[in-house]
């Protein structure tokens, strides 16, 4: 069988290949004309991040088993289309992590020594130590945000350096935080309270711009922030205005919005530490995740096993056709309950009804879990460690059967739960295989999950809809479908739409000071 390694990998990677018999070619840097010819008889394709692995390229592979990611994240692979086309899409997560957390230790250190400063200065045959003081980090209160494996292994690190330790992660648990030394708090106390600042997030529509002016504002002045996780999580403009204000007193950033940052006013700064997205970029981490998705490639070509593939969990891929509809349902109402369920979540109930019992669970439960926990990890999630992230974060899972599903061919419902909040959805496919909304809390209805979602909360009473159907029309914004459901006359409802574009913040408190409104929430699924 052929592999092809389509990026620079350590050499290592194609010689463990070699070594289980397979028929290496490496050829990095191709133009997606010849790759496209490249992959006429292969097997399997290796690639790191430059190579993307579109639906023409699989098009023109039609051997192709396996693509595998040399390293965390598999944005440059079309995954849906590999699911579509029965292709395993694995990649090699934590590898990278010791070298990544080093990373971010050694931006913190000379962020607060100034020694890239220092050193051009020298370079330059100067001598300036009354320009160059610094701050010791000993003493000072560490904010990290988000617990994940480079998280932790950032924590522990500063810790050693005598550092206070606070951390902000919206899933992990208190007692998981107490055995790691760190103290759990909100977001908002680690603007007010933290010296420091690191970022260890995965980057989404929730994370982008998490720090930009409101926040930095918010912040001790003096603030010294850190990003070795991804660009687009600080908003330069606004980091570019507190470096300048002194309100923040320096920033150390590996990853930018735009990659390289030419012509940035970042590169202007001399009180900004900036490394061209060297986080992974050692000899030992290269080599690890190299091995690491050489021996995972062999391994399923040669014997089926399947190990952190993205879109597969074990699953006989004959079965994928029938059982993918199901699995993208329960990944959207984990999403769904991911954005209503406020506060630490300990426990999620799963109960699987009628003939969705005819596929194994553990794929729909993996992938309900990848899509509550995505955006609020740093860490990656896919069907093979959605279930060990959310033990890991403290939150008990269970799974039930029933042989019937009332008035529905097949049902998911899950629920969540937490110290003084309960929420729960259930979903079923319609027509096509088309995933609906049938239950959300005590309100049945009959609404799509998808797409900008507007959910509203009220009392049930006439002309509220109107009203709510007004402020978005003085919004401009279109109404593409619309859920309604009530526990009872005069009592409450609720209201689902889906709408053409998304909901602005002024639009949200908008519908939420209409009377008779309860609580309204916006949804992107």
């Amino acid at each position: 069988m052929k592999v092809l390694v389509a990026d620079k990998i350590a050499p290592v990677c194609a010689e463990t290949l070699r070594r289980a018999g397979f028929d290496v070619e490496s050829k990095p840097g191709l133009t997606p004309d010849q790759l496209r010819n490249a992959v006429a008889e292969v097997d399997a394709i290796v690639v790191r991040s430059d190579t993307r692995i579109t639906e023409t390229v699989m098009q023109a592979a039609p051997k192709l088993r396996v693509v595998g990611r040399a390293g965390a994240g598999v944005d440059n692979i079309d995954v849906e289309a590999a699911t579509r086309r029965g292709i395993v899409v694995m990649n090699a997560p934590g590898e990278n992590t010791i070298s990544a957390a080093e990373h971010t230790l050694s931006m913190m250190l000379s962020l607060a020594r100034q020694i890239p400063r220092a050193d051009r200065s020298m370079h330059e045959g100067k001598w300036e130590r009354g320009k160059l003081m610094g701050v010791e980090l000993y003493g000072k209160t560490l904010g990290v945000v988000g617990l994940g494996k480079v998280g932790r292994e950032v924590a522990a690190r500063a810790r050693a350096f005598g550092m206070q330790v606070i951390a902000f992660d919206p899933v992990l648990s208190e007692e998981v935080a107490n055995r790691l030394g760190v103290a759990l708090v909100g977001i908002d106390a680690i603007y007010e309270r933290a010296d420091v600042i690191t970022l260890h997030l995965p980057l989404t529509a929730e994370t982008r711009h998490l720090i930009g002016r409101a926040q930095i504002a918010r912040c001790r002045r003096g603030v010294r922030l850190i990003n070795v996780a991804r660009g687009g999580i600080i908003e330069e403009a606004a980091l570019v205005e507190g470096l300048q204000s002194g309100q923040v007193a320096g920033a150390a950033l590996d990853v930018f919005e735009t990659e390289p940052p030419a012509g940035s006013p970042l590169l202007a700064l001399d009180n900004v530490v900036l490394t061209p997205h060297l986080g992974a970029s050692t000899q030992e981490a290269q080599e690890k995740v190299a091995v690491r998705i050489a021996e995972q490639i062999a391994g399923y070509l040669k014997d089926g096993l399947v190990v952190n593939a993205v879109n597969m969990d074990g699953i006989d891929p004959k079965m994928l056709p029938a059982l993918q509809p199901y699995r993208d349902l329960c990944e959207r109402l984990g999403r769904l309950l991911a954005a209503l369920g406020k506060g630490k979540v300990t426990d999620i109930a799963l109960e699987y009804s009628g003939t969705v019992l005819e596929f194994p669970s553990r794929p729909l439960t993996a992938s309900f879990l990848k899509g509550f926990l995505q955006g609020r990890l740093s860490d990656p999630v896919n069907a093979v460690n959605a279930l060990l992230l959310a033990r890991d974060a403290g939150i008990r899972v269970t799974e039930s059967g029933a042989a019937t599903a009332q008035d529905f061919a097949a049902l998911v419902s899950a629920t969540l739960r937490g110290k003084d909040f309960s929420r729960s959805a259930c979903g079923a496919l319609f027509g096509t295989r088309e995933p609906r909304l049938v239950r959300l809390d005590e309100f049945h209805l009959d609404a799509l999950p998808s797409g900008s979602m507007l959910i509203v909360s009220n009392d049930d009473r006439p002309g509220m809809v109107g009203r709510m159907g007004t402020v978005l029309g003085e919004a401009a914004v279109n109404i593409a479908y619309m859920s309604l459901g009530r526990d009872r006359s005069g009592g409450r409802a609720i209201a689902i739409f889906n709408l053409d574009s998304a909901v602005s913040d002024d639009l949200l408190r908008r519908i939420g000071a209409i009377d008779g409104v309860l609580w309204v929430e916006r949804v992107t699924l």
